[in-house]
């Protein structure tokens, strides 16, 4: 628990002694001390009166900046998503390019190469799947917002999942054509 120092930061925010704290929530300066120490904790009537003294909410008291501790997971998880975004996009390049090179320089073992970089970036799609889902974002505006620590107001929010499926049948058909466009370069250049 953080309490002991909540307590002793808005203790010294209001410039009291631990002994003036004591007298004004009818415990010891031991008992004070004991608190902001984390070796016991305060009791409901004396987190109610250290809350009135302090000026702040009982939550705030007991739980410390939790908006902090929010932003910081949100800003972990943008990182971790910009990350992930960018080794997924470098692969699926690679994936894309170099199927034809591979067999024709490597034969057997270029094809075997090429297999594992699409495993390899199969796993990273999957990683940013999970992402998404965690996050509730699919859209390319909610993927953007999401990227840029930004969040989209609530009628932006129910336009974006209007869009989702579409997307989604627009993406089957684009990694349709994808596959059509490289299978035919491949036949092309093995003719």
């Amino acid at each position: 628990m953080e309490i002991g120092r909540q307590i002793k930061k808005y203790r010294l925010e209001s410039g009291l002694s631990q002994d003036e704290l004591a007298e004004k929530i009818f415990v010891t300066r031991q008992t004070i001390s004991n608190w902001e120490n984390d070796k016991n904790y305060p009791d409901i009537k004396s987190l109610l009166l250290l809350s009135s003294l302090f000026d702040i909410s009982l939550d705030t008291l007991v739980k410390g900046d939790l908006e902090k501790m929010k932003e910081q997971i949100q800003t972990e998880d943008i990182k971790k998503l910009n990350r992930d975004g960018a080794i997924f996009c470098v692969l699926l390049l690679a994936v894309v390019v170099l199927p034809i090179p591979l067999a024709i320089f490597l034969d057997f073992i270029g094809i075997g190469i090429w297999a594992l970089l699409f495993i390899v970036t199969r796993y990273y799609a999957f990683r940013i799947e999970k992402q998404k889902k965690a996050h509730d974002i699919q859209t390319y505006k909610e993927i953007v917002a999401f990227s840029e620590g930004k969040n989209l107001t609530e009628l932006e929010k129910s336009c974006e999942r209007g869009k989702r499926p579409y997307q989604k049948i627009f993406s089957v058909f684009g990694s349709a054509l994808i596959a059509l466009i490289i299978s035919m370069a491949i036949a092309f250049l093995l003719l």
